[in-house]
């Protein structure tokens, strides 16, 4: 890019605005968003902001200067960082009427201008001290003074551990002066709402960043504000949120509470007052304020859980604070008691580790409630029509309620509650929508009451099946899913069995209710796999004509699931004949769809048919006994011809070609070894589209073949072929420009192949002259910032330097040994060296172990050499910032290599690691 004209960046920000022309709104974005990454764009930015013409040039580049600030600062020699910083405080003083979210960025660029620059000491006290004497100029410097604290942990700044917590202890240094300022603006602007607003979000940025001294705040005014505000019934909903999120910020601070006593015992009793305040909000249907409260209520709840499980109705273990969460499940709207479910699910936790049943008493009637609260708030509107709805947001509400009553129904019991449930509906006649609730809340539970010889399960059963057909459908829809849960109780009384099944198949007859009847009828065949098998007959004819009823794609998978789940149990004579009819259907589909004259331009979609013959080759797995030929063995084979056809059909179709490899894939894992007369067509056939059309998903086949077929000496020179073809399209698609980062599945799927090589016949693959080639696009591939593709890198180089460490005793250790070495000689330094730099400044922290267990095997095989390796990759490390702060000290390299060479164990490594890489982040 050549340095534009300011008046053309004006012109082009002007067209991303107002040109009323789509293209022309475009190609300006992709011009100022080159112009952003371009050297020229600190100057532009500077003098658009001089200029100040209009709001939108101006936002554009306060926006340019806070992004090249956080991303390029590097690209700034250290003399120009102080003319910067004077430049933007210019900029923000004449700028501060404009707009406010000018005045946020600009906030923001020199809050991070500041974290970077090491020269700019104590950067609160010179702003304090420059700008708050000046009232216009108050807005800006405490929006600079709220950001400041945010940006400390900003991800997208790395300014390193080091830098950081000497940051930290700075503003912690100037806290109270900032809270002290705070308290004069509140003093002087009197009720400005606005001002109020600003100062509570100030003031929780301090909070959040756990930096404020708790026996100053303990006693702060500011803090008796907070409450006043929020005790008020006259506050403005944005204040109200202020004050709460204040509050809230205030409360996670004080987390670890015997550190914070004086605050914690303020705000303890600050949010108890706030009760009366709350039924006003209810009075007065304001849903917002209501939320604010529950939020502040589930924060002291959350807070002090610790001390109310350990000293419950003692001082600040006081279960009052309960008593407030089930006022608030007791608001009609459910969003309210939702906000604290993360609250019962710890408490629920935190009582089931501590395993003391005089304590679970204490709890036992708050959970009873909340659970009553519950199922009230399950209940649909009395005027509901049709099945409940679990994709909109009652329905999600709904699945919450469930998971939540799963992980606290051990406080009550699962039968006492069960029963009681049951109680209700058998002696009352409640209207239908209480019903269905108390029969979601027993789906819920079901699983967890023992079915061993209990009666209560077996009346629920009994009468369930028996409900007519005339009761509302939501009632009926949710008694299926119940069903489906009792399984475990079918199992043990096989006499239910006819009824429930009769009961299920009704369902299924029915629009509405077919894929709840599908899945139940699943959850049975998974069950009672024995006691089905006589009813073979009749799922098959479910599947035949499984189109026939009112499926969703995934009740559809689920019945032909439970129908092959049965199948495997039948006698293995029968298994063949049985597997072939019921692949037929789908068979019979695709071969009419091969047989259809595209000439419409697009064959019609095989991928139903595809996944359903999947779902029945995964899951038939009979037990056969060595020497036995598998019964699905002939079934597949006469397959093979249709699912080839139709690869060949849809080559070019990625979606349709990953079908057909997932149904080849459980095909070829069915019958194992079984499948030996496909591997030599299925090979040929993928190396040949591959070639031409690079899907993934062949390199994924191809690592099934390997686990199955690698083991054996006749197999593994034909495997080896495929891999080295395999190899050649993929490295060429990977070396393109961003190649890596552009296609994570193809790197993902060609490492999985490569690692179960290494896992079946690492001599075949070690001798072979791909390997070199790998193992560099392996080193390439470590810095792939993609969580699969990653992992499945890291485990390919762990298990291939592993073969060289593991002395199996078998014959060919010494050569794998042997191989090993050369391949580490070769690619060692290399390797070491980039696996420090990608776990410095490429990859997130959770793929630090996977990283740990590779240079723990290499440190395992070959520890001298390491060492050294480590030490040169050391060296390479930079050692200062962009901004001049020391990102790592000669000691703490020192401390590293030796935290690392002298580990016992892996996890040493990845403690190490973790804690060296905070200083690059």
């Amino acid at each position: 890019m050549e340095k534009p004209t300011v008046a053309l960046v004006y012109q082009a920000v002007q067209a991303l605005y107002h040109d009323p022309d789509p293209a022309g709104k475009e190609r300006a974005s992709v011009w100022l968003g080159e112009l952003q990454r371009s050297m020229y764009a600190w100057e532009m930015a500077d003098q658009l902001l001089q200029l100040k013409q209009d709001v939108e040039s101006c936002y554009f580049a306060a926006q340019t200067m806070k992004m090249k600030i956080q991303t390029s600062f590097f690209e700034l020699p250290p003399e120009t960082h102080i003319a910067l910083r004077d430049s933007l405080l210019s900029h923000i003083q004449s700028l501060k009427d404009l707009s406010p979210i000018i005045v946020t960025q600009l906030a923001l660029a020199i809050a991070d201008l500041a974290l970077q620059m090491a020269s700019w000491k104590g950067c609160v006290h010179t702003l304090i001290e420059k700008y708050s004497n000046d009232v216009s100029s108050m807005t800006f410097l405490i929006e600079i003074l709220t950001v400041l604290p945010e940006e400390v942990h900003s991800r997208s700044l790395r300014i390193g551990a080091n830098r950081r917590t000497e940051i930290i202890e700075d503003l912690a240094y100037y806290s109270s002066t900032v809270v002290t300022l705070l308290m004069t603006c509140v003093e002087k602007s009197g009720s400005n709402e606005k001002m109020l607003i600003k100062v509570f979000r100030c003031l929780g940025s301090w909070f959040n960043l756990g930096v404020l001294d708790s026996n100053f705040m303990a006693n702060n005014q500011l803090l008796m504000v907070l409450f006043q505000v929020l005790q008020r019934d006259e506050t403005s909903t944005n204040l109200h949120e202020a004050a709460s999120d204040c509050v809230c910020s205030a409360l996670y601070a004080i987390e670890n509470v015997d550190t914070h006593m004086p605050l914690a015992l303020q705000l303890f009793q600050g949010v108890l007052t706030l009760e009366t305040a709350y039924h006003m909000a209810v009075a007065r249907e304001d849903l917002d304020k209501v939320l604010n409260y529950c939020r502040i209520f589930t924060e002291l709840c959350e807070t002090f859980l610790e001390t109310t499980v350990k000293s419950p109705g003692q001082g600040m273990g006081d279960l009052r604070t309960l008593e407030l969460l089930l006022i608030c499940a007791g608001h009609p709207q459910y969003e309210v008691v939702e906000i604290s479910f993360n609250f019962w699910y710890r408490l629920g936790e935190n009582l089931y580790k501590t395993n003391d049943p005089a304590l679970h008493g204490i709890f036992r009637p708050y959970i009873q409630r909340l659970l009553h609260g519950l199922a009230r708030h399950c209940q649909l509107d009395p005027d509901h029509e049709g099945i409940p709805e679990d994709t909109d947001d009652f329905g999600e509400f709904r699945m919450r309620v469930s998971d939540l009553v799963k992980d606290v129904i051990f406080l009550v019991g699962s039968m006492e509650c069960f029963s009681q449930l049951y109680s209700t509906l058998k002696e009352g006649n409640p209207p239908w929508e209480v019903t269905e609730a108390v029969l979601f809340i027993m789906a819920a539970i079901a699983k967890s009451v023992d079915p061993e010889n209990n009666p209560t399960l077996t009346e629920v059963l009994e009468q369930v099946v028996l409900l007519p057909e005339t009761v509302h459908i939501a009632v009926r829809y949710t008694s299926i899913e119940l069903v489906g849960e009792m399984s475990e109780v079918v199992d043990r009384n096989p006499r239910f069995l006819d009824p429930v099944l009769n009961y299920l198949m009704k369902g299924l007859r029915e629009k509405t209710l077919a894929s709840v009847a599908a899945k139940a009828i699943h959850n049975i065949c998974s069950v009672c796999r024995d006691h089905m098998a006589q009813h073979f007959q009749g799922l098959l004819d479910i599947a035949r004509a499984l189109d026939s009823f009112a499926l969703t794609t995934e009740a559809a998978v689920g019945l032909l699931k439970g129908t092959a789940l049965v199948l495997a149990r039948l006698p293995l004579e029968k298994i063949a004949e049985c597997l072939s009819d019921l692949c037929a259907v789908q068979v019979m589909a695709l071969k009419k769809l091969l047989s259809q004259d595209p000439s419409n331009g697009k064959a019609a979609d095989p991928t139903v048919w595809l996944d359903r013959l999947a779902v029945i080759f995964r899951h038939t797995n009979p037990i056969v006994e060595n020497g036995q030929t598998h019964p699905c063995q002939k079934v597949i084979q006469e397959i093979w011809p249709v699912l080839s056809q139709t690869l060949n059909t849809h080559q070019a179709d990625n979606r349709i070609v990953e079908r057909c490899c997932r149904c080849l894939r459980f095909a070829v894992r069915c019958v194992g070894k079984g499948s030996a007369s496909l591997l030599q067509p299925l090979v040929t056939q993928m190396v040949s589209v591959y070639q031409v059309y690079p899907h993934s998903c062949f390199l994924y086949l191809g690592s099934i073949l390997v686990d199955e077929y690698g083991m054996e000496e006749g197999c593994r020179q034909g495997l080896l072929d495929m891999l080295q073809a395999l190899c050649m399209p993929t490295f060429q698609l990977l070396e393109q420009p961003n190649g890596l980062r552009n296609h994570p599945d193809t790197v993902d799927d060609l490492f999985r192949l490569a690692t179960r090589f290494v896992q079946r016949s690492p001599v075949t693959l070690l001798s072979s002259g791909i390997i070199v080639h790998i193992i560099q696009c392996a080193i390439a591939a470590t810095t792939l910032d993609h969580r699969d593709a990653n992992c499945s890198v890291m485990k390919f180089v762990r298990d291939l330097i592993h073969t060289g460490v593991s002395n199996d005793h078998e014959d060919d250790f010494e050569l794998r040994k042997q191989l090993i070495g050369q391949a580490m000689g070769q690619h060692g330094q290399q390797l070491v060296t980039q696996l420090m730099h990608t776990c410095c400044f490429c990859l997130p922290p959770y793929t630090l172990p996977d990283v740990a267990e590779v240079l723990w095997e290499i440190m395992v095989f070959d520890r001298p050499t390491f060492c050294r390796w480590l030490e040169n990759a050391l060296k390479g490390l930079p050692k200062e910032t962009s901004g001049g702060a020391v990102t790592v000290t000669h000691k703490q390299l020192t401390d590293f290599h030796k935290q690392v060479t002298s580990a016992e164990e892996c996890k040493q490594v990845c403690w190490a690691i973790r804690e060296f890489t905070r200083l690059f982040r």
